[in-house]
């Protein structure tokens, strides 16, 4: 349950990147690639793109050393999962470790019908139905297991049971109950199995978060865009319930959208929309900074949520070979402490934010 650091595993073809070792409940150790991928842009997210440029950006992420992949039901519907499967049936399944996600069942249905129009491209026709349940954990995993093509997962996550996929606290509440009560069974049972070594759940918000830690007995937690150079809410309870409890974060988003990676620029996106002034106005500051210390903001952005303990892996997406071969650059810049010190001096940064690591 402790987090370490320690020295890069050997690669053959690739560049080693640092890693951290995670001890599930199950007493299964993990080690993670401080720099993961996910798939949710393997999955046509706002743009389609072909077989090939998937299969190429995958082929540059093994190349830059990273061996945690996540995807879901949901990135393209079935799409991403689809595709990262056919890439890692050819790799050693002992050299790599995979999430997906429960929640979400996908079933046939006319195309004007389909989830994600707008947002999933050139994806098969399929809506969405929410189930939390045991069956719904047991459904949902089996459909899984049939895109990938793959004998195991190591981490299965509940996926959204927050208010900005449900609409409100209430509805977010009542899946949060549907898990905590048939769901954690059914993942904690896979788990006690030897199916899977690890499991939690997968979020944008930290109370849902915070939840699910004082009531269950998870590992994981894959929060998008609530720890980052941007946000640090999380500090004020989540995050040391997480360290307490012997529980670990994966962050995810960690450019909020966008803006961490584009900068404070006209158009820039935050949390899935254009960026409202305040934050604008905040990422410039941000920028500003990084600047007088001649360190890219998109570096800073990556490297900050690995200095906290309780931090298994960062999380960004990737559509093309040059965005993954960036990530994993960014990761290996030199930042000096003189530059988190001055963004907690000019309250840009909270100062309980662990800065050394």
């Amino acid at each position: 349950m402790m987090q370490t650091d320690t020295a890069p595993l050997p690669q053959t073809d690739s560049t080693p990147l640092p890693q951290r070792e995670f001890t599930s409940r199950s007493g299964r150790r993990l080690t993670f690639t401080a720099l993961g991928f996910g798939t949710a842009p393997l999955g046509n997210l706002y743009r389609a793109i072909d077989n090939a440029q998937a299969l190429q950006t995958l082929q540059a992420a093994w190349a830059s050393g990273v061996r945690y992949f996540d995807t879901a039901p949901l990135y393209g519907l079935g799409v991403a999962e689809t595709r990262l499967g056919a890439y890692l049936r050819e790799r050693p399944r002992e050299q790599y470790l995979l999430s997906t996600k429960i929640g979400r069942l996908l079933q046939r249905c006319a195309p004007g019908e389909r989830e994600g129009i707008g947002k999933f491209f050139e994806v098969p026709s399929r809506r969405v139905v929410y189930d939390y349940s045991y069956d719904g954990v047991m459904r949902s995993l089996d459909a899984s297991f049939e895109r990938l093509g793959l004998d195991r997962v190591d981490i299965v996550l509940c996926h959204d049971i927050d208010r900005f996929t449900h609409g409100s606290a209430e509805a977010s509440a009542q899946r949060t109950r549907e898990f905590l009560d048939g769901g954690v069974r059914a993942l904690t049972g896979l788990r006690s199995q030897g199916v899977v070594a690890a499991i939690g759940i997968g979020v944008n918000e930290w109370q849902v978060s915070e939840t699910v830690a004082r009531h269950s007995d998870v590992d994981l937690f894959l929060l998008a865009g609530r720890y980052t150079l941007l946000e640090q809410e999380s500090l004020d309870s989540f995050m040391p319930l997480v360290q307490r409890q012997g529980m670990g974060v994966i962050v995810g988003g960690p450019f909020n959208s966008g803006i961490l990676a584009t900068g404070a620029r006209p158009g820039a996106f935050y949390n899935y929309d254009p960026a409202p002034p305040a934050i604008l106005q905040r990422v410039a500051a941000i920028e500003r900074v990084c600047a007088a210390h001649g360190v890219a903001l998109r570096d800073a952005a990556l490297q900050f949520p690995l200095r906290h303990p309780a931090m298994v892996c960062v999380l960004p997406g990737g559509i093309s070979p040059d965005e993954v071969r960036g990530n994993a650059a960014s990761l290996s810049h030199p930042i000096p402490p003189a530059l988190w010190q001055q963004l907690v001096h000019e309250g840009l940064l909270r100062a309980d934010a662990p800065l050394l690591r």
